[in-house]
């Protein structure tokens, strides 16, 4: 497993790969597709590397993502001990940094898996709010994280050979911003692409009040967006607490302390026997 020091090597070349091939969009998706088939019943699926099995690549939802794939081996080439499931998710990570986004806590550790799920576990565009949240909620996330994860979209634009749509979101692309929901409180007469599961987004009154928080409060927007990203890229890992390093710490200085008190004792009784 890789220590912080190689992860954060590997976070630079990715923010540099990011930024230099504009690919921030489709690392984005990536990072979505790999944690996204989780399953909290089952405890099947999530980010584990299993993306990259070309079984689940070929997956409908998947079209495209190798390009993703093939771009993050540049980086697995440079710093082999870092997994897969950690090296998709901090692509995810950094893709939201360098357009302006916000710091979203990453912590390494994901073991790999080669067993992919069933297809379609990820969400379908085509439909409507009982299937966004069949899908989320099979995750364990909430209305909240299903609009704050959608704004995520303010970054790319839909390809037609990959999804059946076509356009951007936003004006751009590039940028991390909540323009995402102002355009959905605007309506169609912007040009710009709504899909059936945007649309929801302020026909459904619970997914509604969070999209008018979110165009009104970019920093309420960035605040929870950082927190259902952590928590999508986290769903079935635990990563090492600091609690339970500083426990392990604890118990490593009490084992010595006693060790040479334990010694200092022997040390004492020997000196003694000899002075005899």
């Amino acid at each position: 497993m890789a220590d912080g020091k190689e992860m954060e090597r590997a976070r630079r070349d990715l923010r540099a790969l990011i930024s230099s091939k504009n690919c921030a969009p489709i690392m984005l998706r990536l990072a979505w597709h790999d944690a996204g088939t989780y399953d909290a019943k089952t405890k099947t699926g999530g980010p584990n590397g299993s993306i990259r099995n070309q079984a689940e690549l070929n997956h409908a939802a998947n079209t495209g993502l190798k390009i993703a794939i093939d771009l993050c081996e540049e980086v697995k080439a440079k710093h082999p001990r870092v997994s897969y499931a950690d090296l998709y998710q901090l692509a995810g990570v950094v893709a939201v940094e360098v357009t302006g986004g916000p710091t979203i806590d990453f912590v390494g550790g994901r073991k790999d898996s080669m067993a992919s799920p069933e297809e379609g576990r990820l969400p379908d565009a085509k439909q409507g709010a009982s299937h966004l949240r069949n899908v989320f909620n099979r995750m364990g996330l909430s209305d909240q994280d299903i609009v704050a994860l959608s704004g995520g979209h303010t970054l790319g634009r839909a390809h037609a050979e990959r999804s059946g749509f076509q356009g951007p979101w936003t004006r751009d692309p590039l940028k991390f911003d909540n323009s995402y929901f102002l355009e959905l409180l605007r309506g169609d007469s912007t040009g710009l692409l709504k899909l059936p599961t945007d649309k929801v987004l302020v026909e459904d009154p619970q997914f509604r009040k969070f999209v008018t928080l979110y165009a009104e409060d970019e920093e309420a927007f960035f605040r929870d967006y950082a927190a259902s990203h952590k928590r999508l890229s986290e769903l079935g890992f635990s990563p090492p607490s600091s609690l339970r390093l500083a426990m392990k710490k604890t118990m490593i200085a009490a084992v010595v302390a006693v060790t040479v008190v334990f010694l200092s004792y022997l040390y004492e009784i020997n000196k003694t026997e000899l002075s005899k």
